[in-house]
């Protein structure tokens, strides 16, 4: 009996199954969604579109078999018309799969040929809507197989020459000066979209198209050196531009010319009668740029050593070569610190087109430990060099509307940017006229360019980040002046007050002065230099703004610090605006600091129509 009963079940349970719908669904949002949004790109699987193509061509079981095969068959069946020009989309996003699992840089190549074949079709009629999803997904592949395709080890490198497709060749032709922007020669490139960047809170991306890439930027032989910052990196988008896809495709040797665009110059370029958005990566290449050279590692070094750490040259840097036009922001950092921590801030404010169109950052770094006056003479005249070196003939008014912003130390060194001293600071050393001191020529002059201060006449704009205008607490403390022994002189300075002390004696404010004074020491509450500098008004015709740190709650902030310098230091009156914000004393990352150093910049934008009109 149990025999017929269990073929009796099994049969009502075929007969079921043959019942039931071919056809089921079930609510799932996210897994909906993922399925809308797959592509070779975000899941690594091709995408709906794709395997319609490969079941309506009957090719699925070939797909899994001879995936090489299958793009062959797709191929003829596209140049000879049998597909639409759309399919070319699917041709793209098949070739970079097996491009990705095994079949190298010819088929990535031929990811990036059917990309611009199927953005840039013959019949402007069949272009594409611009609310299909592929769009995009097109553009990346297109991105991502150029970029591929030419990658030799963990570069992508560009030049011109023969490289094998699966249907043919492709031949690459270069122009010289391809890899030319203004004085600078590129080199060194590597893939920016593959890097996975870490410690920048936003990350930004110009959409667009072209393979975006990080190039190193190194000046020609025949051109003058600027102020690029000697092992920057800057974002670029490299573009293979077909002579006659539609033509080439079914020829079999297709023919392109390379290009490459700097992130920083023209962000569109015309193809077929239309302006292209360029892609680039900046976050990625700012990242890629600190990681390599590890600036950091010099803060410390920095503060101890007051010579040798940072090369003259590289004192005062710039993220882009010089563009006639562009008004320097300047950026100086403060204790212990270097241009590294302004990263955030700049990443934020070039990203910015109403910025980045209209200015250009300048970084200054210097050792820390060294006497502010020393350090402030050295940012004066690295600006005052930058200014006459960029602009001989007095041609760029830009030049001379320059915003200088200082964090902590750097605050100071920037006041002194924008104030007239007269003999105050002498007068701490000696109350005699510095002209009948018993010194040499040598010494004498570099008594003058530190100790006496002029206003630069081309900073119109200061911002004071967390400065302690009267001094910090923690430089007054114990800890700091033991540490203080540390940090040696530079040599020259030392040579020269080490002369001054010893050929008159009888000349000095003070006894027992027995060298340089550090950093530490002048930012110490009661110090001579800074109850000098706090009392200097600054220049009328600049504008001063505060941006104060407290890391506590308030207001009132009245007796409250952020860790290193009470609001009380930082404070000054006859500033435009005053900002506090709630933060430790690094507060060049929070966003509110940010944001006012935007503010500030915009409105300096404003001011520059009123100022042009009157002195026209």
């Amino acid at each position: 009996m149990r025999r017929p009963i269990t073929l009796a079940i099994v049969g009502v349970l075929v007969l079921a199954a043959a019942c039931a719908p071919p056809i089921a669904v079930r609510r799932d949002i996210r897994g909906a969604q993922r399925l809308a949004a797959s592509s070779v790109l975000t899941s690594g699987e091709v995408s709906r579109r794709s395997r319609n193509l490969l079941y309506a061509r009957d090719l699925l079981e070939a797909w899994a078999e001879d995936r090489p095969g299958a793009l062959a068959t797709l191929h003829d069946d596209f140049v000879h018309g049998r597909l639409l020009p759309q399919d070319a989309a699917v041709l793209s996003e098949l070739s970079f799969y097996h491009a990705a699992h095994g079949g190298g840089s010819p088929y990535f190549l031929a990811s990036a040929l059917y990309a611009w074949r199927y953005l840039f079709l013959d019949d402007p009629h069949a272009t594409p809507d611009r609310f299909d999803r592929r769009v995009m997904v097109v553009s990346e592949l297109y991105n991502r197989g150029l970029a591929r395709g030419l990658a030799k080890g963990d570069r992508v490198d560009l030049r011109p020459g023969s490289y094998p497709l699966p249907f043919g060749t492709l031949e690459v032709s270069m122009a010289p000066e391809t890899l030319r922007w203004g004085d600078h020669q590129l080199y060194d490139f590597f893939p920016a979209a593959e890097l996975e960047v870490k410690g920048f809170e936003t990350y930004y991306k110009w959409p667009g198209l072209g393979a975006p890439l990080a190039a190193r930027v190194t000046p020609t032989p025949d051109g003058d050196r600027d102020l690029l910052a000697p092992k920057i990196r800057v974002p670029v988008a490299a573009l293979l531009r077909p002579a006659d896809l539609s033509h080439d495709l079914g020829a079999g040797t297709v023919r392109a010319a390379l290009e490459v665009y700097p992130g920083y110059g023209e962000r569109k370029v015309r193809i077929d009668h239309e302006d292209v958005p360029l892609e680039a990566e900046p976050t990625a290449t700012i990242a890629l740029a600190l990681a390599e050279t590890a600036g950091w590692q010099r803060e410390t070094r920095g503060l101890i050593h007051g010579a040798g750490v940072i090369e003259e040259r590289a004192r005062l840097v710039s993220s882009r070569p010089y563009r006639p036009g562009l008004i320097p922001v300047v950026f100086v950092h403060g204790t212990g610190s270097s241009l590294v921590r302004w990263s955030e801030i700049y990443n934020e404010l070039d990203n910015d087109p109403r910025i980045h169109d209209r200015f250009q950052f300048w970084f200054f770094s210097y050792e820390t430990g060294n006497p502010i006056l020393y350090s402030a003479m050295n940012l004066r005249e690295a600006l005052t060099r930058a200014v006459a070196q960029l602009d001989p003939n007095g041609k760029d008014p830009a030049l001379a509307e320059m915003v200088v912003i200082g964090h902590s130390q750097g605050g100071l060194l920037t006041k002194c940017t924008v104030v007239e001293s007269g003999d105050a600071f002498w007068h701490n050393l000696s109350p005699r006229p510095l002209a009948q001191l018993d010194v040499s020529p040598e010494t004498r002059d570099l008594l003058q360019r530190a100790m006496f201060l002029h206003p630069l006449p081309f900073v119109r704009r200061v911002v004071f980040v967390s400065t302690p205008h009267h001094g910090s607490y923690i430089a007054g403390s114990w800890l700091a002046h033991q540490f203080a022994r540390l940090i040696k002189a530079p040599f020259d300075l030392t040579r020269r007050l080490t002369e001054v002390m010893t050929l008159n004696k009888a000349a000095l404010a003070a006894e027992g002065i027995r060298g340089a004074p550090t950093a530490v020491d002048n930012m110490t509450p009661g110090n001579r230099f800074v109850k000098v500098l706090a009392t200097l008004p600054i220049a009328p015709d600049v504008v001063a703004h505060s941006i104060i740190s407290v890391d506590a709650a308030g207001p009132p902030w009245q007796g409250k610090n952020d860790g290193v310098v009470e609001y009380d230091s930082a404070h000054i009156d006859g500033v435009e605006s005053e900002l506090v914000v709630r933060s430790p004393h690094s507060c060049q990352s929070n966003p509110h600091t940010i944001n006012e150093v935007r503010r500030i910049l915009l409105e300096h934008l404003q001011t520059l129509q009123p100022r042009a009109a009157a002195q026209s």
